[in-house]
């Protein structure tokens, strides 16, 4: 495992290096990111369905409940924790987006198709759902710092197209379609490829646009780190072993929880105008340090 989140970092490393020499950067990786987000990735999850043997069906509602679950206890935390970590009343909204949601589009999937196999993507993609949902509407409330007007969430996030994919490869594997053509599967395969090393490549991009004293980051950014990357994924992963899920279910849900700081949080900030930073620096602190926790998790959890 830490050979793999090795391989993982070193293309993170040339994003970093490719973006401060300008291959990589500004409008080109706008365009990128919503290639992986419309088009690659959307193609990985359906193609997690036609990898021949088809992903268990009977652990489908498992799974929504299990994500249904850890959001609920998420959205306690996301609005009680902050409280204790910072003083500071406009960046606890922030805190709690950065406890609550992880980075799963472009970090999770990658990372739990790479210890559990290709097929355990579409099982992620199952907790997606109910994370997505969460983003867009309780995220949003967090990131405004109030309980806003419900103007906020846009309906048309449930039909996007990862969505979609997510709805579509869960229809196939619920009702057994294991006869799908190579004329479909192999080019979504092969689409769906491109979005691990793509994914990792922004995500070194974005850091190398970044001031050494981002990188630094503070107190405050230290300690929701450590609650986001260990102290959270721990205690989820024993509760829900404690009410019976399937141990399966529990570790993938435990590597989901377990990414660093989802990149809809700087996303939310620039559109309704709010300060960067502190989101920014803690979105790249987790994802550097995620490179250690994430085997340490997989050691301890993941046998």
């Amino acid at each position: 495992m830490i050979e793999v989140m090795m391989t993982l970092f070193a293309i993170v490393i040339v994003g970093y290096v490719a973006g401060r020499l300008g291959y990589l950067g500004g409008e080109f990786d706008k365009k990128l990111s919503s290639l992986v987000i419309n088009f690659t990735c959307p193609a990985l999850i359906l193609a997690s369905a036609m990898t021949g043997e088809l992903p268990d069906r009977r652990l489908i509602l498992p799974l929504l409940g299990i994500s249904a679950l850890t959001y609920i206890l998420l959205t306690g935390v996301a609005f009680l924790l902050p409280r204790f970590l910072t003083k500071k009343k406009d960046d606890q909204g922030i805190v709690g987006f950065a406890l609550m949601f992880g980075n799963v589009g472009f970090m999770g999937y990658p990372v739990v198709a790479s210890i559990f196999g290709q097929q355990a993507v579409f099982y992620a993609a199952v907790l997606n759902v109910v994370n997505t949902f969460a983003v867009f509407t309780i995220g949003t409330i967090l990131i405004l710092g109030d309980l806003g007007d419900g103007k906020h969430f846009q309906k048309k996030v449930l039909y996007s197209t990862p969505m979609l994919s997510a709805y579509l490869a869960m229809l196939i594997v619920a009702l057994g379609i294991d006869n799908i053509p190579n004329i479909i599967s192999q080019p979504l395969t092969m689409i769906g490829n491109i979005t691990v090393p793509a994914a990792l490549l922004i995500i070194g991009s974005s850091m190398s646009q970044l001031s050494a004293r981002t990188m630094l980051g503070n107190m405050t950014v230290y300690t929701t780190t450590v609650f986001r990357l260990l102290l959270i994924p721990i205690a989820l992963y024993f509760l829900c072993s404690a009410l019976g899920f399937d141990p399966y279910v529990v570790n993938i849900n435990t590597m989901v929880v377990a990414m660093p700081v989802a990149t809809y949080g700087t996303i939310l900030c620039l559109k309704y105008n709010r300060d960067t930073t502190l989101i920014t620096e803690v979105t790249l602190i987790t994802t550097l340090l995620s490179m250690l926790t994430i085997p340490l998790l997989t050691v301890l959890f993941s046998a």
